[in-house]
C-alpha cells in the first residue's frame, strides 16, 4: 500500500498567512489586548464601545430586574429604584475593571509575584 502525503506542517501555514497580512498591509500583532488590529485608534474606539456596553448593560438589567420584582412583589418603584442604583454600581465597577485591565481573564487574580500589601494594628 502506499502511504498518503504527509499534509504541510503549520510552520508552512504560518509563513504563508504572514505573507498573506504583509502583502495586505494588516499588521501583525496578538489578538486580545484590545489593540490589535489597525492601530491604536481602533484599539481605543473598541475600549470606549465596551466601556459603554458594560455600564449602559448593567443599568438595563438592573432596572429590568427591579421592574419585574415590582410587578411580581406590588412594590412600586422601590424595587426598581434599588435595582437601578445596584445595577448603576455594578456597571461603573465593570468600566473600573475593564479601565484598569482587570478583567482580561476568566479567574483574574493579579500578578502571582505580587505581594499584599501589609495592613493592621502594627504598621
Amino acid at each position: 500500500m502506499t502511504e498518503p502525503k504527509t499534509p504541510p506542517s503549520l510552520d508552512d501555514l504560518d509563513a504563508r498567512l504572514r505573507a498573506a497580512r504583509l502583502a495586505s498591509g494588516v499588521e501583525d500583532k496578538a489578538v486580545g489586548d484590545g489593540t490589535a488590529g489597525a492601530g491604536g485608534e481602533r484599539g481605543a474606539l473598541g475600549l470606549a464601545v465596551r466601556v459603554g456596553v458594560e455600564l449602559v448593560s448593567a443599568l438595563i438589567v438592573g432596572s429590568a430586574l427591579g421592574y419585574g420584582l415590582d410587578l411580581w412583589l406590588g412594590t412600586k418603584p422601590w424595587l426598581m429604584v434599588v435595582f437601578f442604583f445596584l445595577g448603576a454600581a455594578a456597571g461603573i465597577s465593570n468600566v473600573w475593571r475593564v479601565v484598569n485591565g482587570m478583567s482580561s481573564a476568566v479567574g483574574y487574580a493579579g500578578d502571582k509575584d505580587e505581594k499584599p500589601p501589609k495592613t493592621g494594628p502594627g504598621l
